[in-house]
């Protein structure tokens, strides 16, 4: 949130970022070539060397050892997705060695970007994603989710996301044909109804092409705004799609996906829970959710059940 941002196309950006949460740090531009391949298209030159899912993005610990296998106590690959204005390395560093750790394969795409606009908030060159239309970026999932399935020899992977990424796969299960490749859908924080941003976006159409100059740089800012085209879409069939089984982790200092109730899922096999409830102090909020020991618990929890511990307050 702390980013150095210069001009309208800055504060488009700034804006924008508010509908998901980014890690801190600065941005900067950079040429077209410092994309992530998987979004702008291969560089053919280097195509013999890129890993399987074309991106030659640094991965977070612990993410994208395309020689993993999943053992008998962990089946399931996971999917890590980050949110919008985020990347895979800055919005994982804290869940994606833990269960590494914990004896998971683990992947982490990148998705939405557009070239020349990066974060450098790590000391890496690396894209501010998830700003594409989200059925687009849900299709560059359903593909990425395809590529690790056939890598692993895994029948169905589990997915974790943050904000954006906790909502788009489910767009990728009701409408992409991901239920059947789909054992267990973990938010953080999702925008699984869209936002309020706490009336932001209601506010905006009072100042004439601001809202415009935002949606032109976001599309998935325009997409998860409440009583958009897209959460109609989503509307149009039930919360859930069968045979998934779904965790909410959310906190009410939520300052993003307002209101934060709107966050949780109604179906037959969903979790929702609330970060407060296991742990009262905790000022986590949209961003710290990503990092805070007490979600990253229930995370592990919803991904092992059968082996669930008791949630620690941190």
């Amino acid at each position: 949130m702390r980013r150095r941002l210069g001009g309208a196309f800055g504060a488009a950006l700034l804006a924008g970022a508010l509908l998901a949460g980014a890690t801190a740090g600065p941005a900067s531009a950079a040429p077209a070539a410092a994309a992530s391949p998987a979004a702008a298209g291969p560089d053919v030159t280097a195509a013999a060397e890129l890993p399987p899912d074309g991106d030659s993005v640094a991965s977070p610990p612990g993410a994208n050892d395309w020689n993993c296998r999943p053992t008998a106590a962990h089946p399931n690959p996971v999917v890590l997705v980050h949110g919008t204005f985020a990347n895979r390395y800055e919005n994982w560093l804290a869940l994606s060695p833990l269960l590494k750790g914990l004896g998971y394969c683990v992947f982490a795409l990148d998705y939405g970007t557009i070239p020349g606009i990066t974060s450098t908030g790590s000391g890496l060159l690396l894209p501010i994603g998830g700003l594409g239309p989200v059925p687009a970026s849900a299709a560059q999932l359903a593909n990425f989710v395809d590529v690790v399935r056939n890598a692993t020899g895994a029948a169905k992977v589990d997915i974790v996301g943050h904000s954006q990424g906790g909502m788009l796969p489910n767009y990728y299960l009701k409408f992409l044909g991901g239920a059947s490749k789909v054992d267990k859908l973990v938010g953080l924080a999702p925008s699984n109804h869209g936002t309020t941003l706490d009336g932001i976006t209601k506010l905006a159409p009072y100042f004439p092409g601001v809202t415009d100059l935002i949606y032109t740089v976001c599309q998935a800012c325009r997409d998860q705004a409440v009583g958009s085209d897209f959460n109609r879409t989503m509307a149009s069939r039930p919360d859930t799609a069968p045979g998934v089984s779904y965790t909410v982790i959310s906190t009410v200092y939520d300052e993003v996906v307002t209101p934060w109730q709107t966050q949780f899922l109604n179906g037959p096999d969903v979790d929702n829970e609330v970060l407060q409830d296991h742990c009262p102090i905790t000022l986590a909020e949209h961003v710290a959710i990503a990092f805070s020991p007490t979600a990253l618990h229930l995370v592990t929890n919803a991904l092992d059940p059968a082996h669930a511990t008791p949630v620690l307050c941190g």
